[in-house]
């Protein structure tokens, strides 16, 4: 038997369980991830896996950085080092930013590991193997200064859809309109290392041959995506697809940074990143259990849901099944699709390349705590469409939401108990007889039920915002029940009355930090506390423990005479000179921002300079025309 300082036997499916893998779309290594990467796929990924766990499902969530392919190699090139020491740097950054927001991965690994190479390379040789890869010349982008054939995102150029008016899109994929390109199409195309324009040169490349798939494909399409209720988004954007007619897709490149095509003629190439890219929830997985097939190759009893932004879609409904499917293996392949369209930044769209936006270090520097942070990103999901972010919105939610709903009602109840006695409960919680048949108390627990009932119901379809939001409305309703009952006047006059009230309110604040744990860990653990319960042994919303039959009669989840611990405030206000201050530091990019603190230090060392030393008149003269130059 393991022994206590051990690390946990990794997860495998149990029969008879409800086994659930999730995973996150991969977020790419070449910069710090913004808030809306975030919500976009790790965060909501992070709720589902939890809400699994609170359910007492056997659920796994695998993710981990995206390392091969153009971008990391531009980005070496950026930061004078090797396309590894980047992926070094930045798997650390995601690391840390994730861990602050409390996302609670399985395994957060990485597509630059020997599993990767190894997975990624058998699934190549079995499509070989079953023809579904032929070989073709291509017309490529060569530039002659970098002297090398220019991958997707070496280029840049004006994009060739009718209507679409970006100068700037990129090789792969237009940002603007989405549309997938080749280099080849863009209008006055330029290399993005030496801005000179490249010309056409011919090489071979292999190609699977999606149009040949298109049956298997359709069939799983059709089947799943009501099996597996997958969002309307994610619906369309896979029709969308399929309509425009399914085409051989490349699936190599002439990079030097990526998995290694196994075969002679190709030994200079690696595979295409969105070839391999998916390949890495495998590999991620692989690095996390050498038994990792129990989890990718037992769809009978293994349900995987995939969580990403709108524009990963095609690459996850049509391009990894089909890579699935053509190796004639018997793959987990997904059932539920979870899609996010864009949240945007006050006056336009976050940005990585640009460095637009809130990132994960600043959500950190704010010193708003994570749970703050995962509310409101989750109350703004953009699940039907493109959602806004503004200070002044996630001002409104905290002080409104959290601190006069929520945390309002969960320290009204807490404190009265905590009083001593002649005032309150001396922290023991009270017996509560003929709960049931108290009028506004039994109407209560009614309304609870359904609210419970709701909120099931949504996060079993993945609706994460129509969740939280009837979580939300217990405590809404736990406010209004505590405010009608006036318990403060029937603790001296109807002592029982104000007994079943308080053992039923408390009763709520419980299931409240079952219901929210998924959204606010950090939230819970401390209401947990001031409970004065185990997290570990006590949060849980399983059918075998029956707490959502508890939810009817929600008097009983806590036993009379249980000692809570010390109540203290759960959420402090956002005042509004705070939120002046952050629209105003988080500005403009990330680049700018940098190049201002550089002048404000130098212009506080000069500063500090003139306040330490004695000068003469004309030094000091000479001093202050110093540092009003350099600001």
């Amino acid at each position: 038997m393991a022994s206590s300082s051990s690390p946990p036997l990794p997860k495998l499916p149990i029969p008879g369980r409800r086994n659930i893998l999730i995973t996150s779309a991969l977020p790419y290594v070449n910069n710090v991830p913004h808030l809306g990467n975030i919500i976009g796929c790790v965060l909501s990924a992070d709720v589902f896996a939890r809400y699994c766990r609170l359910r007492g499902y056997n659920a796994l969530y695998i993710c981990g950085t995206d390392e091969y392919g153009t971008a990391t190699e531009t980005k070496a090139m950026e930061e004078k080092c090797s396309p590894k020491e980047i992926c070094d740097k930045y798997h650390a950054i995601h690391d840390e930013v994730y861990k602050w927001f409390d996302i609670k991965f399985d395994k957060f690994g990485r597509t630059s590991s020997p599993q990767q190479t190894e997975i990624c390379q058998a699934i190549f040789h079995k499509l070989m193997k079953n023809n579904w890869l032929t070989e073709n010349t291509m017309q490529q982008l060569y530039c002659d200064t970098c002297q090398r054939f220019l991958a997707d995102r070496l280029v840049e150029g004006a994009c060739p859809t009718q209507g679409c008016t970006n100068k700037a899109a990129r090789g792969d994929q237009c940002d603007k309109c989405s549309h997938m390109l080749n280099p080849t199409e863009l209008i006055d195309p330029k290399c993005k290392v030496c801005k000179n324009t490249p010309h056409i040169r011919e090489t071979d490349h292999l190609f699977l041959e999606l149009p040949l798939l298109k049956e298997k494909l359709v069939d799983y399409i059709n089947d799943t995506s009501v099996a597996g209720m997958w969002s309307q988004n994610a619906i369309q954007a896979t029709n969308a697809w399929l309509k425009e007619g399914l085409k051989p897709r490349c699936i190599t490149r002439d990079l030097k940074w990526g998995v290694p095509v196994p075969m002679e003629k190709y030994k200079d190439k690696v595979f295409y990143v969105w070839f391999d890219a998916p390949i890495g929830y495998v590999s991620i997985t692989a690095s996390y259990t050498p038994e990792w097939e129990k989890w990718w190759k037992n769809p009978d009893n293994v349900e995987l849901f995939q969580f990403m932004g709108k524009d990963n879609v095609p690459f996850h409904t049509i391009m990894f099944p089909s890579t699935l499917l053509g190796t004639g293996e018997n793959w987990t392949m997904m059932k539920t699709i979870s899609v996010t369209e864009y949240l945007n930044y006050e006056t336009g769209k976050f940005s990585k390349s640009k460095g637009i936006g809130v990132f994960g270090n600043d959500a950190k520097n704010t010193n708003i705590p994570p749970e703050v942070w995962r509310y409101y990103l989750l109350t703004s999901r953009p699940e039907a469409s493109d959602t806004l972010f503004t200070w002044t919105d996630l001002q409104a939610k905290l002080n409104s939401e959290l601190l006069n709903n929520l945390g309002n009602f969960i320290n009204r109840v807490l404190s009265f108990i905590a009083k001593p006695a002649g005032a309150g409960y001396d922290s023991i919680i009270p017996d509560a007889p003929g709960a049931e048949s108290h009028p506004s108390t039994s109407e209560l627990a009614e309304k609870t039920s359904k609210r419970v009932e709701q909120y099931l119901d949504a996060m079993e379809k993945v609706k994460l915002k129509q969740g939280l939001k009837s979580a939300m409305g217990i405590s809404s309703d736990g406010n209004a029940y505590l405010q009608e009952s006036e318990f403060w006047k029937l603790y001296k006059e109807d002592p029982v009355s104000c007994a079943i009230v308080i053992k039923t309110s408390v009763g709520l604040v419980y299931l409240l930090t079952c219901l929210l744990e998924p959204f606010m860990p950090s939230f819970s653990n401390e209401v947990q506390r001031q409970l004065n319960l185990s997290p570990e042994e006590n949060l849980s919303f399983s059918d075998g423990k029956g707490e959502i039959v508890k939810a009817k009669t929600p008097w009983d989840f806590l036993p009379a005479g249980h000692k809570i611990g010390r109540p203290t405030p759960l959420f402090e206000e956002l005042k509004d000179e705070n939120v002046s201050e952050h629209r105003k530091k988080y500005a403009g990019s990330q680049a700018e921002r940098r190049s201002q603190e550089v002048a404000d230090a130098e212009a506080m060392k000069i500063a500090n300079q003139l306040k330490s030393t004695t000068l003469s008149g004309n030094c000091l003269d000479t001093l202050i025309y110093s540092a009003s130059a350099q600001v």
